[in-house]
């Protein structure tokens, strides 16, 4: 019986990327009929083709001339001895006479039984022979047999009999062949039989490959009449691995939900090939044999890393599973030369016949598996997380390993997801409670500080009750929630004195040290808890910073010092020494802490260091909630250097971040350090709407957030040309802080901004009060930033050549400073005041240097004003834009130059005589200012006209798990 294959396919219609074969087999068809006999075996995975690469060849011209002889073998029907040859030779049988005793042998069960070997059969292949040279003498002959996977050994045999003798004759045989399929019938008669036949000398073996893009394209194009996207053409080829059929049912499915080949089309297929593939896999699967099934399941199970466990999991061996690996390799399941499955999809439908106790059976004995194999313990684990309950003995405590091992590579919420699961079945145990909440304080801190809260019961002893309240400690502080902790601390202070007495052993002096320095850190970021916080550390001895505990203390301590000691050498050394001990485990807060005084005194790299080596380990850990905290901090402190810029990109970065967390809401620093750049970038509106989405929850209550919001505003009110509003949030800075007993040169100058404004508005006099008060904070602190602001604050208040000399001298004393955006700005005040007295001359000096100044910085707003006046006091500049272009260096812009028309970095570091790294330094450095992320998007940047507009700098690295 011959079976009608075809399908109902426009890929049927007209062959695709098929010409070059079916090229090979009219070559082979123009041979025979010269008499050169030969044959083709058509091979490869189902779907790819064959059986249309067959009908569109014998519909051709190559066979015009020829007797064809079509007949595709049933699956199943390689039991029934010459049935393939009866599916070719019957409608000629049916014309044969009756005496013709050759066919005879074609009778259904006539040669039953019989081996190859056998009288009779033997006489049947040499009447069937005679019976084809007969046919031969009349014209050529074209034998062509479909799916000889599924065909019987004597067919086979009889076939191979005549190609050995057909020498001269004109005779092509076609045979199409399934690989996946022919992997099943390994050492069985008909593989062998089929063995032979390929061998022949007169065989050439078609293997058909998928299709290519431009393939996939031109089917595409015969499906949709519209011009397809270049993306959907491109995703439908991946999803469907250019598999021909796989490729028309994905398209029709396509266009039964009405979706095009435009842009939104190409969204859909991720969704729409995931159905049709798993379609695909349960259709394999129902007609392979179940231990294809077994070894399939098993894959699905393991994955990629258990590939080497797959045979003992699915109970076949080892050669067994090599055979349905390559059955699912060839149907298209696993991918190409791999031993996983292809798709999330493939794997949810191969596993779907399983109910959810099979299901849990088999990832048990999964774990059980790899546990005994000695894998690694997150391996195993993960075999563990989707099951219904964890109720084998054994299985706490690999997940607990895994929990550990997890937090030690930087992976906290896969630490979180283990815990989760033990403290199903142990929720009492403190010790999961506060490792579960130590892995969930970055990603969620309200959760676990209620985990802390549950630890903390009356019968935890005092050394965990303290290791439990420092954790608590800084927890709240992520959690915005300070104030709760500091009666926990204090209470615990007080039983880790009364039961363990004075003499402490070392291990017990560094607990109280930890406790003590979270007590530190915590009450010095509330408003109403600051005072009583100092008044503590006063009395405290300043600790030596030789553990970890002591170097957060330090840090705390050196915090508390720099608002209360004249001079900043005192806290300096401090900071330094709790900063500088790479041989101690990292303390975040020790390294917050650090900067945060090291920036106040002009340290800068020193403080920059410490930054980035705290970004670091953010990063590594997955640290969310300190990367962000350190990512604002360096973004404030790169705003006073003037690297405005890479301040924009950090600020952007850690926005970006807490808006895509839960606890985004409750961190308010990431807002105020881009608000304070988007100001000096000119875009003075945006910043108030990003200050007044600030909640007063999280920020009015905390001495680091409440006055830099409002200097911020003001001065966002100051460019906004609300100067009496700007005057008003400035002086409720400056009471915030006296309210705060915070009295300090360096944090939050309002009075320099009241100064100024006061100045502005024609009210020296009243500037004169805000003047003399950073004055007295200046000289106590001493540094050059300080001192050139109090000059500065000074000058404005000061009419005629007084002020002049004061405002030279605030120009003399931060061009000696880090602070390059207040030293453009002391020279643009400067060259008013000369403007105003008639010195068109000097005023144009100090007009062009406060231009030039703003404009390396990128501090948009001040050099428009300062060119403004510079073009008022004659001079000439070019005009200013906001294009980053212009903020990349002349090495920055040289090594983009190269980098865009091509160059490699090692052609470019010979061309520009720099090493490799520096040019992969520079390259880093111009994406983050051309908010690009790679190599190919820098020459449209480069040469696009509308590249002076608002792009921003490309935000900083994320830490791990936020990417």
């Amino acid at each position: 019986m011959v079976r009608d294959r075809s399908v109902n396919s426009c890929l049927s219609s007209i062959l695709v990327g098929r010409a070059d074969d079916v090229e090979t087999l009219n070559r082979l068809a123009h041979a025979a009929r010269w008499g050169r006999a030969s044959s083709a075996v058509v091979t490869g995975p189902t779907g790819i083709g064959k059986s249309a690469l067959l009908r569109a060849f014998l519909s051709g011209d190559a066979c015009r001339h020829a007797t064809v002889l079509h007949g595709t073998c049933e699956e199943g029907a390689s039991g029934d001895s010459l049935g393939g040859l009866r599916t070719l030779l019957g409608p000629t049988a049916q014309d044969a006479s009756p005496e013709d005793a050759a066919l005879l042998a074609l009778a259904p069960g006539a040669l039953a039984g019989e081996p190859p070997h056998a009288p009779a059969v033997q006489c049947a292949f040499h009447g069937l022979y005679r019976f084809a040279v007969n046919a031969l003498s009349r014209r050529p002959l074209v034998l062509a047999l479909d799916d000889v996977h599924h065909c019987d050994e004597l067919s086979l045999r009889w076939l191979d009999f005549l190609l050995r003798r057909a020498e001269g004759l004109p005779l092509l045989v076609v045979l199409t062949r399934q690989e996946e399929v022919t992997a099943l019938a390994h050492g069985a008669p008909v593989h062998h039989a089929l063995a032979d036949l390929t061998a022949c000398r007169r065989t050439t073996t078609l293997r058909l490959r998928p299709l290519t893009e431009p393939d996939v394209a031109e089917v595409v194009r015969q499906f949709f009449p519209a011009p397809a996207a270049p993306a959907f053409v491109t995703r439908a080829w991946v999803v469907t691995g250019g598999n021909p059929r796989l490729l028309d049912r994905l398209l029709r499915e396509l266009r039964a939900e009405g979706v095009g080949s435009g842009a939104g089309g190409a969204d859909r297929i991720a969704e729409t090939g995931g159905r049709v593939l798993a379609r695909w896999a349960r259709e394999l699967l129902d007609r392979r044999p179940p231990w294809v099934g077994e070894v399939a399941r098993a894959v699905a199970v393991l994955g990629e890393r258990g590939a080497d466990h797959v045979g003992p999991l699915a109970a076949v061996p080892a050669d067994v599973v090599e055979d349905a690996l390559t059955v699912l390799r060839e149907a298209g399941l696993l991918t190409p030369g791999g031993r996983h499955l292809a798709d999330g999809a493939v794997r949810t439908a191969v596993l779907a016949p399983l109910d959810a106790q099979a299901l849990s059976g088999l990832r048990t004995r999964a774990a059980l598996f790899l546990s005994d194999a000695g894998r690694p313990a997150e391996e195993v684990a993960d075999h563990l997380l989707p099951l219904p309950s964890i109720s084998e003995p054994w299985m706490p405590g690999v997940l607990l390993e895994a929990a550990v091992r997890a937090e030690a590579r930087g992976a906290p919420e896969a630490a979180a997801r283990y815990l989760y699961r033990v403290l199903e079945v142990d929720p009492d145990s403190v010790e999961v409670r506060v490792r579960l909440a130590r892995a969930l304080a970055e990603t969620d801190p309200p959760e676990a500080i209620a985990l802390l809260r549950g630890a903390l019961a009356p019968t935890v002893d005092i050394r965990t009750r303290a290791r439990i309240a420092a954790q608590f400690g800084t927890t709240c502080l992520a959690a915005r929630e300070g104030s709760a902790a500091l009666g926990m601390l204090e209470d615990v202070l007080d039983a880790l004195d009364a039961e363990l007495g004075p003499d402490l052993l070392p291990a017990d002096r560094e607990l109280r040290m930890l406790v003590e320095s979270v007590l530190l850190i915590v009450g010095s970021h509330g408003r109403s808890t600051v005072a009583a916080i100092r008044k503590r550390a006063a009395a405290m001895t300043m600790p030596e910073g030789d553990t970890p505990a002591q170097r957060q203390k330090l840090a705390a301590m050196a915090v508390l010092t720099a608002l209360d000691d004249p001079a900043p050498e005192p806290a300096v050394k401090s900071a330094l020494r709790a900063a500088r001990c790479p041989q101690l485990p990292l303390k975040s807060w020790s390294l917050i802490n650090s900067a945060f005084v090291l920036g106040l005194a002009d340290r800068t790299e020193d403080a920059l260091y410490a930054l980035d080596s705290l970004l670091h380990h953010g990063r590594e850990n997955s640290a969310g909630w300190t990367y962000t905290l350190a990512l604002s901090t360096r973004a404030l402190l790169l705003h006073g250097l003037g690297a405005l810029p890479d301040a924009l990109a950090d600020a952007r970065a850690a926005v970006q971040i807490i808006a895509a967390e839960p606890w985004g809401e409750m961190v308010v620093l990431p807002r105020l350090a881009l608000a304070g750049v988007l100001v000096d970038r000119g875009e003075a509106a945006r910043a108030e709407k990003l200050l007044t989405s600030t909640g007063p929850a999280w920020r009015d209550q905390y001495v680091w957030t409440y006055p830099r919001y409002l200097l911020a505003h003001g001065r966002a009110r100051h460019a906004l040309g609300d100067a009496e509003g700007a005057l008003a949030l400035f002086r409720e800075c400056g009471r915030s802080l006296e309210e705060d007993g915070v009295r300090h040169a360096a944090y939050v100058p309002w009075w320099a901004e009241a100064a100024c404004v006061l100045a502005e508005l024609g009210r020296a006099e009243e500037a004169e009060e805000p003047a003399a008060h950073g004055t007295r904070l200046a000289r106590r602190w001493g540094t050059p930033r300080v001192l050139g602001l109090a000059a500065l604050a000074r000058g404005v208040a000061t009419p005629g050549e007084e002020g002049v000399e004061l405002l030279g001298e605030a120009v003399r004393e931060l061009s000696a400073s880090p602070a390059r955006v207040e030293h453009a700005r002391a020279e643009l005040v400067l060259g008013q005041v000369l403007l105003a007295a008639g010195d068109r001359r000097a005023a144009r000096e100090h007009l062009r240097a406060a231009s030039d100044l703003a404009q390396r910085c990128g501090a948009l707003a001040l050099g428009q004003n300062a060119r403004g006046a510079l073009l008022e006091a004659g001079g000439r500049m070019r005009k200013m834009t906001a294009s980053p272009l212009d903020l990349l260096t002349s090495m920055e812009r040289k090594v983009a130059g190269l980098a865009a028309g091509g160059a490699g970095n090692r052609s470019i570091a010979q061309s520009l005589y720099v090493s490799v790294r520096t040019v992969e330094t520079h390259l880093t450095s111009v994406y983050r200012k051309l908010d690009i992320a790679e190599r190919a998007q820098l020459a449209a940047v480069l040469r696009s006209p509308g590249v002076r507009g608002a792009r921003a700098p490309r935000q900083a690295s994320r830490p791990r798990g936020q990417r």
